[in-house]
């Protein structure tokens, strides 16, 4: 049998809307991307290139000097987290990884996660992952994120860590109103992972399900209008929501880039 290789952007978007992840991971449907939003990605693909370089000891001159926001940036993250970064690294008894991968198996499916730095030490780690947009104001809507219960788990069921010795801080580094960068710290439990396994399980049978009947030439299931997330989804008319625009970009077909690749969104 062949493993589902599964993320946290599926999950998400599969909890979000079966139908939406049909429609971008079965049928690999994509819409053009805004030159905006292009840019705000790179930029966020730069920052996390810079770390990685930075971390291990590579040179950044160049990153830095062909972008000034960035240097400004990183030099505000810097400031703001000096506990992170010691200068004397011979001093600091932690291993430290940046772009750390670990895949395991759930089931029927491999989880993948990437963490853009883990800090290990004896009894304690911790997970960072760099964000590159404003700090959301709903701390619980980050909590029940995927990436910070997937995060979270991979590391419990991968390690000898108990859950309370494990956490995941995000650090939001591109803020607005020139406000300086600042992190939401969440602490993992016992009961926290149980609540992940229950739900991961019943999330990825759910898929299971759907895969099976998407093959016989069924669609994944539609979330109610009412939720409100239709009117804003690129495949709204697709799904008959709404009216296509004369003015709508054309969805297209595109393959999937690998997972290492995906650049940074919004959660």
């Amino acid at each position: 049998m062949t493993l589902l290789r599964v993320s946290q952007q599926q999950l998400n978007l599969l909890s979000t809307c079966p139908r939406k992840f049909q429609h971008t991971y079965l049928e690999q449907l994509t819409a053009p991307v805004s030159p905006e939003e292009e840019v705000r990605s790179d930029w966020g693909s730069q920052f996390h290139l810079l770390m990685q370089q930075r971390e291990m000891g590579l040179p950044i001159d160049i990153l830095l000097e062909t972008d000034p926001e960035l240097k400004q940036c990183l030099h505000e993250f810097l400031q703001a987290a000096p506990e992170l970064f010691p200068a004397d690294k011979s001093s600091d008894f932690s291993f430290r990884d940046p772009e750390h991968q670990r895949t395991f198996k759930f089931e029927n499916c491999l989880l993948t996660v990437v963490y853009d730095l883990l800090i290990a030490q004896e009894n304690l780690a911790r997970i960072l992952d760099w964000k590159t947009y404003p700090r959301p104001k709903n701390r619980h809507y980050l909590a029940q994120n995927w990436q910070t219960r997937l995060y979270l788990y991979s590391l419990v069921e991968t390690s000898d860590y108990a859950p309370e010795q494990v956490s995941m801080t995000y650090w939001f580094v591109r803020p607005n109103s020139g406000e300086p960068p600042a992190s939401i710290t969440f602490h993992y439990s016992h009961q926290s992972h149980q609540k992940n396994r229950e739900d991961l399980a019943e999330l990825l049978q759910q898929l299971e399900g759907y895969l099976e009947n998407y093959a016989q030439g069924q669609a994944l299931p539609q979330i109610s209008v009412t939720q409100g997330l239709c009117q804003s989804c690129q495949f709204s008319w697709r799904c008959q929501r709404t009216d296509q625009p004369k003015d709508s970009p054309a969805i297209v077909l595109n393959s999937l880039p690998d997972l290492d690749r995906i650049k940074e969104v919004s959660i």
